[in-house]
């Protein structure tokens, strides 16, 4: 009996030493958490911990527990190949997320495509994912599909003739491009096409030949702070021409840094966080939305970002994929392909080895900046 019992108490000692030595789902993740585009980084990064905790609270993914190895790249292009190879190489991580900005993606990309790591991406732009590549994923909705949104709600109210004030890095670039692609597809006027410096603080020359040129409408197209700027300077120039802004800056910060009065009536294709709590009960992201938002605000003690959502998307798609097939580096991306309507902070994804996104027109709600919040436009 004494025999038995020693075996017994080895027997344990084994098996609960494998579990707490478990091989950890070790994940990577890129974010610009300080530096301009800290808006975007930080509550992506503050997602990711939190959800790391949750899933690790309910017994991790197949037994494996979740370990999140973050970066902050500042935004810097170079900083982000150089933590990507960090991450590869040194942490070795079976999948990345991020990084924050369309700019730095574009620089990691042939890092993890060479690499063949899974980089699902926290950024916009189209080219991040057109043209396909097998190892490159995105959650947020590609920026046509945003354009869309706002000329389809521009031309119903009888807007034909268009300006478009757009910021030369990769985000504003990319949008441009596909924005002026859209305008000569719908048989729309472009009357003018100006651009702005991600670190310009005034933009009134811009505007006034804007203005000379006598649009129905103005899409501006950046992320903060210059659409905040652009923002102010259309309310100090009395311009009262219809004011459109891009998802990029679909977050309370916006507001605050454009002033609640200068930002009143301008429109923008959002996600659908920015109003969970005006859309539909059965609409399929509802629940979710809430949820999601409810857990951040007792984390953090402020509202999620539809920009967190991403880094959000991001980690439940790999979860996804690796129960689906398995937690290695080309398991977790031919999973990723087989996404088939996961409801996410994002939107509702249906990935294929053709549509590495997986979202399209109803990711967004057409909203409008009234009285410092947003409401949905009817």
């Amino acid at each position: 009996m004494r025999k038995l019992a020693m075996v017994w108490m080895v027997l344990c000692l084994v098996l609960s030493a494998g579990t707490v030595l478990a091989e950890p789902l070790r994940i990577g993740a890129l974010f610009s958490i300080t530096g301009p585009a800290a808006f975007l980084g930080e509550p992506e990064k503050n997602t990711l911990e939190m959800l790391v905790k949750e899933i690790n609270a309910k017994g991790g993914v197949k037994g494996q527990p979740v370990e999140a190895v973050i970066y902050d790249t500042t935004g810097d292009p170079t900083k982000a190949v150089q933590l990507a190879t960090k991450l590869i190489k040194d942490d070795k991580v079976v999948a990345i997320i991020g990084p924050s900005t369309t700019g730095e993606t574009m620089a990691v990309k042939p890092i993890t495509e060479k690499e063949q790591i899974p980089l699902i991406s926290c950024a916009a732009g189209i080219k991040i994912t057109d043209p396909v590549n097998p190892w490159t994923f995105k959650t947020p909705a590609n920026d046509h599909i945003a354009g869309e949104k706002i000329l389809n709600y521009a031309v119903g109210k009888g807007q034909k003739k268009f300006a478009l004030l757009t910021v030369s890095d990769g985000f504003g670039s990319s949008g441009r491009e596909q924005l002026k692609g859209l305008l000569a597809k719908k048989g729309l006027e472009l009357v003018a096409d100006e651009t702005f410096g991600p670190k310009d603080t005034d933009m009134t020359a811009q505007l006034t030949k804007i203005r000379a040129a006598g649009p129905d409408a103005i899409i501006c197209w950046g992320t903060n702070p210059g659409p905040a700027v652009v923002t102010r300077n259309v309310k100090q120039l009395g311009i009262k021409i219809p004011l459109y802004m891009s998802h990029g800056v679909a977050s309370k910060k916006y507001i605050e840094l454009a002033t609640p009065e200068a930002a009143e009536g301008v429109m923008l294709p959002a996600g659908k966080l920015t109003v969970f709590d005006k859309i539909k009960e059965s609409d399929p992201q509802a629940r979710l939305l809430k949820e999601y938002d409810a857990a951040y605000r007792k984390t953090f003690g402020v509202e999620a970002s539809t920009f967190g959502g991403y880094a959000y998307d991001a980690l439940q798609l790999i979860v996804a994929a690796v129960q689906k097939n398995g937690a290695s580096s080309d398991q977790i991306r031919s999973g990723l392909e087989q996404t088939s309507k996961v409801v996410g902070v994002s939107g509702v994804f249906t990935m294929s080895a053709g549509d590495h996104n997986g979202l399209d027109l109803s990711a967004f709600e057409m909203v409008r900046i009234t009285a410092g919040d947003w409401a949905i436009i009817q």
